[in-house]
């Protein structure tokens, strides 16, 4: 489980395909501080486990498929990433619930600088607008952010500079692919109610119910 909250930003030392996955090679300093392996650390919201660390940075292996579902296909040498290790048992949530499994991507269609926050406007798949709500929580590409705005396949997040100055989101332009995560709460409500239409009854939200839907 991750926060959303970005701990430092990395870089892409190198990438080899390795049979069906891609490993990464990924230069960090304060997330491999503590760094076991087997450890999640999320690379832009992706949840990826650490099979190799050494002085200065990690390795990780991504699934193709991965690569291809995920904004982790447009890495090259030399980018930059965002990266946050998983929160410990005793730690504080300082966003919201983020998971690491992403859903799907976003195109960024419209960025606009105001006085005190940047806002970006994302272009995504309707069946991933119809997870979200105004004012709710979204994680793009690792990073906790409110909903500023929502159509039924746009949505409007806002930056403070701090967020800015802590993410990859200063280096974005129009057109570029981000990852996209719905509230783990948000998704369990539209399934309940996606199912309960579906049955033309609704079912009570019992223990077993979250159990039979994975929560």
């Amino acid at each position: 489980m991750f926060t959303g909250i970005i701990e430092e930003v990395g870089m892409i030392l190198d990438m080899k395909k390795a049979g069906s996955a891609m490993s990464l090679v990924i230069q960090s300093n304060k997330v491999t501080e503590d760094v076991k392996l087997g450890d999640s650390i999320a690379v832009n919201g992706v949840c990826l486990t650490v099979n190799e660390f050494g002085s200065g940075s990690f390795t990780a292996d991504v699934m193709l498929e991965t690569l291809k579902a995920t904004s982790l296909g447009t890495l090259k040498k030399g980018s930059r990433v965002n990266l946050e290790r998983a929160m410990a048992a005793n730690g504080r949530f300082g966003g919201h619930m983020v998971s690491g499994h992403v859903d799907g991507t976003a195109s960024i269609v419209r960025i606009e600088k105001a006085a005190n926050a940047v806002y970006y406007d994302l272009k995504l798949d309707p069946s991933l607008a119809k997870m979200l709500v105004l004012k709710g929580s979204i994680a793009v590409d690792g990073v906790s952010l409110t909903i500023f705005g929502l159509t039924e396949d746009q949505v409007t997040v806002s930056l403070i500079p701090h967020t800015l100055d802590e993410t990859i989101f200063s280096e974005k332009k129009p057109g570029s692919i981000v990852n996209i995560e719905c509230d783990m709460i948000g998704k369990y409500i539209y399934r309940f109610l996606h199912q309960a239409k579906q049955d033309k009854q609704v079912k009570p939200l019992t223990e077993s119910f979250f159990k039979e839907n994975g929560f």
